[in-house]
């Protein structure tokens, strides 16, 4: 029983690490595009006809002096602008500078080739593209004579090149077009229905597995840019960026909760709702999962306020924040946009509030080692939990002990490797200086490209198989909240200790 339970859990978590890696490639292809949107948002809401401030030339109505009409900025960014950088950046992704170059030739001919904004087809012809050109250059790798290295590199990416945008043009473009289009009057049909709070049952546990990103820049952001070049706005932008949800659950546990969670939910409610980074409170939902049910009815609240005002944004909302909401809330979903956020606050909070005061006696702590430990107590004996989780400690104590060598770099890895990874190096580097140790370089980068020249990498618990796969030769911590982890001074005090004997940092 023991050995099977072990390999379903084993199966499990490589399950889940796959579709972690899948949704970051995905969101990898757009979040560092993110700013583009952005820009193309303040350009359509400044300039359009219907704009704050309507420049013929910029929004593209209207005819020019000869009288041929305006192309403007609007148009051009999204047709080809915005495709283009997705399709160079999933190039980049599978094969570098190369692959970059040849998924934007392969993609101009998806482009061309149909009617509508090409995000979908950016998605699948570039990493594709990039794809072929990397097991095109396998096929001859060592074989090129001395000197002929460039003739051969350049002439076989231009003719892949070319021939890709031309099987985009003719082959491709229609049924990606047709897959696209489908996607877009699915949810249509979900919004004339009355039925797009549903997909709250999906967006809010996935996203405290850590595919958040995933959903709403790899999923979400193309449909909603579609949308939006046809309607001017999209209820798609805040089906999982709206803060609501997450902050309605924080604000019942700084008033219901017991401990470090009581303690340190206001200030992860400050960074959740005003900085975006809605990655702070998925700890709080595992500490009791049943609280999902909390966000989930908040979600799906939000939605049908927005379905029910016909509001949305015009361009994502990047990162999360009301700050970032309300920039990019055109002056007619004001209202609706509002109330969504304050509806699905208000029915998170009620039903947190529930769920942690019926569970506040029963679970003083919520912490996982102590309730182990009284399992065992009253079992009479080990638990494979415990097994496990002695194991990890086990683990970690060991690379402690045997670690002579300076940590000289340290990384905080996370999913998209901006929001909760940038905080928890923010506060490792801070303890570090305070320490003395400001030789020490602490960065945060997105878990997809993490590379193994570090001495110390820091992820989220749920991450950290996916991490130790791209860095087998550094040290690991895991850490369960990425604000106020305990571990962080272990890490101060084992630099203090491999460190100070080299003469550098603090003295012992």
């Amino acid at each position: 029983m023991t050995v099977n339970a072990e390999v379903g859990a084993s199966r499990t978590g490589g399950a889940r690490v796959a579709v972690q890696k899948f949704g970051t490639f995905l969101s990898g292809m757009i979040m560092p595009n993110i700013p583009a949107f952005i820009a193309w948002g303040f350009i359509t809401a400044l300039f359009i006809e219907k704009g704050w401030i309507p420049v013929a030339g910029l929004g593209g109505f209207g005819n020019d002096a000869s009288g041929a009409p305006n192309t403007g900025l609007v148009g051009p960014m999204i047709r080809f602008m915005l495709p283009i950088l997705i399709a160079n950046q999933g190039g980049r992704m599978v094969y570098g500078v190369r692959g970059g170059v040849v998924a934007v030739v392969a993609t101009m001919g998806v482009i061309i080739g149909t009617d509508i904004p090409m995000f979908l087809g950016a998605m699948i012809m570039g990493p594709f593209a990039a794809w072929c050109m990397k097991h095109v250059d396998k096929l001859w790798e060592g074989k090129i004579k001395p000197g002929f290295e460039m003739l051969v590199n350049n002439f076989s990416a231009g003719i892949l090149a070319a021939a890709l945008a031309v099987a985009g043009y003719f082959i491709f473009g229609g049924p990606i077009e047709a897959v696209s289009k489908a996607a877009g009057n699915g949810v249509d049909w979900l919004v004339d229905h009355s039925l797009l709070p549903l997909a709250s049952l999906i967006i809010e546990p996935a996203k405290v597995l850590f595919l958040n990103n995933a959903i709403n820049h790899g999923v979400l952001t193309p449909l909603g840019i579609q949308q939006a070049a046809q309607n001017g706005k999209s209820i798609l932008f805040l089906l999982e960026a709206n803060p609501g949800p997450g902050a309605g659950l924080l604000v019942a546990y700084a008033i219901f909760g017991t401990g470090i969670a009581k303690n340190t939910a206001p200030a992860a409610l400050i960074i959740q709702f005003f900085g975006g980074i809605h990655e702070i409170y998925f700890p709080f939902v595992l500490l009791k999962p049943l609280t999902l049910l909390a966000t989930i009815s908040g979600g799906m609240v939000g939605i049908l306020t927005l379905v029910i005002f016909g509001a949305g944004l015009r361009a994502p909302a990047a990162p999360g924040s009301i700050i970032a909401v309300y920039a990019q809330t055109p002056g007619n979903s004001l209202i609706g946009v509002t109330l969504s956020v304050l509806f699905a606050a208000a029915t998170s909070f009620l039903v947190a509030s529930v769920i942690l005061r019926a569970s506040r006696k029963r679970d003083e702590e919520g912490d996982l080692a102590a309730a182990t430990a009284q399992m065992e107590g009253m079992k009479g004996k080990e638990s494979s939990i415990s097994g496990v989780l002695n194991q990890l400690e086990a683990e970690e104590a060991q690379a402690r002990t045997e670690r002579v060598e300076p940590i000289r770099k340290i990384v905080f890895a996370c999913d998209a490797g901006m929001g909760s990874s940038a905080m928890g190096a923010s506060v490792l580097r801070n303890k570090l200086k305070k320490a003395g140790f400001e030789d020490v370089s602490v960065v945060n980068v997105a878990i997809a490209n993490l590379e193994d020249n570090y001495d110390l990498v820091v992820t989220h618990q749920d991450l950290t198989l996916r991490a130790r796969d791209k860095t087998p030769s550094a040290q690991h911590v895991s850490v369960s909240n990425f604000m106020n982890s305990p571990k962080y001074d272990s890490i101060v005090d084992e630099v203090q200790h491999t460190n100070a004997t080299e003469g550098s940092g603090a003295p012992n």
